[in-house]
């Protein structure tokens, strides 16, 4: 299986993410025709430049003779130009704003564009992608990724999705970064995208609201189930384009898999951090046999507490209470404690959003002082229920497969426990029943 491994050690945008798609081999032309036929006044220029002694491609988006800036060298300048020439009215009438990348206002133009203003609309956007020359594939793709951001924009501006409008220079370098890099990921060719941990960078940032911590609004509402975390570069290094993408592209989000290496590409966004490579790192090749299965990759809490003076019968109250209140799975272990004490290690298993409430409990019910937590990284087969009928009920089968094919498959005890107290019949006698049910039925 071929597939692409994103690594986002310093951030991502939707610029970076195609200078590391050129690097890596996409075809420059490709790109280039994609904006031409688009015919929303943009250019391409594509340049090798140096990030911290890394080469890398960097792919500029030109609307006219103006190009792309960081977002806050944008706002500075716009507001500077409208306390200039608008002192008594400056006030923003704009919704959202997709991108920290975006054209400074030529000075002493008082007639600006009434999209630069006012920005296009999702319907108007899904137009232009839907009478582009790309394939079907490319134009879905595409706005899937503009439909996460205005998902998340109407989200943190209350408002509804077709009222939300991009505003900073009508979405232009925007619909160029996000379109390119639909039909630009179609053409690598990989049967899979994997994204690092994102470093988000820290400080705030300047945007048309106002400023605001990083990650901005919109980037972190993308981000949601992504890793995420802070290197301490006081910068925005993950944009809420770039934040779309990824979460559009990515299937899954892991360490450097293992994989026989074809192309490496690097991208390069616009500054030049001294001593940090401000560069993304797209690795292409075969991944090895044992990682091409696909797994569930899913974040989990483990809670732990030393237990050496809690009541036995405590003990098994508090390990059901614990799965009644959504622990995923708790045991305890026999060990040797501090004063040659034997005592009970009690380890929780929990989704990372239940953690404080089991934590909550565990100090309520049990004796311990202290509760240690740490977050770790499981895989795990897909799974799913399916109901089987015995003589003397329903019965749920927990059935988990790998690539579409069963592995395990194993009645509910809980169901069967029922069904032989109701019955009185022997608890094995139904579990038998039940797994020879669902064996003929997969085989019918």
């Amino acid at each position: 299986m071929r597939i692409a491994y994103l690594d986002c050690f310093s951030g991502m945008s939707g610029d970076m993410f195609l200078g590391a798609l050129v690097d890596a081999g996409v075809s420059p032309e490709l790109l280039e025709n994609t904006v031409k036929a688009l015919d929303i006044g943009a250019r391409l220029k594509i340049s090798k430049v140096n990030r911290s002694g890394i080469t890398a491609t960097k792919v500029d988006v030109f609307v006219g003779d103006e190009k792309e800036l960081p977002r806050e060298e944008f706002w500075a300048q716009k507001h500077s130009h409208d306390h200039e020439h608008h002192p008594a009215h400056h006030h923003d009438t704009v919704v959202s704003g997709p991108e920290s990348r975006v054209s400074a206002p030529a000075p002493h133009k008082h007639d600006h564009d009434h999209n630069h203003v006012h920005g296009r609309g999702l319907n108007e956007i899904r137009g232009i992608i839907r009478k582009a020359g790309i394939s079907e594939r490319a134009k879905n793709t595409a706005i899937r990724i503009f439909e996460k951001l205005g998902v998340a924009e109407a989200k943190i501006h209350n408002t509804p999705i077709e009222k939300v409008h991009f505003h900073e220079v009508g979405a232009v370098d925007a619909m160029v970064d996000i379109i390119c890099s639909a039909v630009g990921a179609e053409a690598l060719g990989v049967d899979e995208i994997i994204c690092s941990p994102l470093n988000v960078g820290g400080g705030t940032v300047k945007c048309a609201h106002g400023t605001f911590p990083v990650p901005a609004p919109a980037t972190l509402e993308l981000l949601k189930d992504a890793p995420v975390y802070s290197s301490g570069l006081q910068f925005e290094l993950v944009t809420p384009t770039g934040a779309a993408i990824v979460s559009t592209l990515a299937l899954r989000f892991s360490a450097f898999p293992e994989m026989k290496v074809t192309k490496i590409g690097y991208g390069a966004g616009t500054r030049d951090f001294p001593g940090h490579a401000n560069v993304v790192r797209l690795t292409v090749g075969e991944a090895q046999p044992a990682m091409s299965a696909k797994f569930v990759q899913e974040t989990i809490s483990v809670l732990e507490a030393n237990l050496d003076d809690l009541n036995p019968q405590v003990f098994g109250y508090v390990m059901d209470r614990l799965l009644e209140e959504g622990a995923l799975d708790a045991f305890g272990l026999p060990v040797q404690m501090k004063k040659n004490r034997p005592g009970m290690l009690l380890t929780v298993l929990c989704k990372p959003e239940d953690a404080s409430k089991l934590t909550h409990l565990l100090f309520l019910e049990t004796t311990t002082l202290g509760v240690r937590r740490r977050d770790e990284q499981r895989q795990a087969l897909s799974r799913k229920w399916v109901s089987v009928r015995t003589q003397w009920g329903d019965v749920r089968m927990k059935v988990a497969n790998l690539n579409g094919t069963v592995t395990n498959y194993a009645p509910e005890f809980e169901d069967c426990k029922k069904i032989a107290s109701e019955h009185r019949v022997p608890l094995k006698s139904v579990m038998q029943a039940a797994m020879e049910k669902y064996s003929d039925m997969v085989d019918s």
